[in-house]
Order: structure tokens, then C-alpha cells, then sequence
């Protein structure tokens, strides 16, 4: 649900950065470990965006693949599905270096 104060925030960045301009597309940058969902946003864009200068505008969205870095062994890495582990020594003690973004990276307007 936290996916409509998200879009929200979107929409009032978009329009306050095209001004009197009409906002065709926006396009956004999402990690693939940040909590947001692609087509929760996209349904709330199309209720919220009515009537507005962003009505009808695209949204495009841009994945990130998530990616850890081993305190241990210092191997960079994509996790599998079923764990986190270090694939080359086995550790648990990872971290996330990539995949929690989520801005909007530009807006096209008209």
C-alpha cells in the first residue's frame, strides 16, 4: 500500500519540475531489493495523474539487478533465489551494494 504516497510523490516532482508543461513520460530507477512494485505504481499513477498535466504520460521503469559484496572474502556477487551466501566461500556475512535504489532519473515533457 505504502505504493500510493510513492506515486504520489512522484506525481508532485514531476509536475512541479515541468511547470505549465505537459509531462509525457517520467522515468524511474528501482533496485531490485527496494520494496516497490512496477504495476502497484503504475495503477495508482493512472487514478492520480487524472485530470492532471502528467495524465496519459508513461511511466518507464528501469531495474537495477541487486548485487553483495562479501565481508569476508571482499568477492562482489548477484544472490541466487534461495540464499545470500558468498558463492566463493560460503559466508553469510554479506552486504547489499547495489539494488536498493529508487529515484526518478528524468521526465520528458512537451
Amino acid at each position: 500500500m505504502h505504493e500510493l504516497s510513492v506515486t504520489q510523490s512522484i506525481l508532485d516532482i514531476a509536475l512541479k519540475h515541468a511547470g505549465s508543461r505537459t509531462v509525457k513520460q517520467v522515468n524511474l530507477v528501482i533496485g531490485q531489493f527496494s520494496s516497490i512494485v512496477d504495476d502497484s505504481v503504475q495503477f495508482y499513477w493512472d487514478i492520480i495523474a487524472k485530470g492532471s498535466l502528467a495524465e496519459g504520460a508513461q511511466l518507464r521503469f528501469e531495474r537495477i539487478l541487486g548485487e553483495m559484496t562479501c565481508s569476508a572474502c571482499g568477492q562482489v556477487f548477484h544472490p541466487g533465489k534461495e540464499t545470500f551466501a558468498c558463492p566463493s566461500c560460503a559466508s553469510s556475512a554479506v552486504r547489499v551494494s547495489k539494488g536498493r535504489e529508487f529515484y526518478m532519473d528524468s521526465i520528458d515533457v512537451e
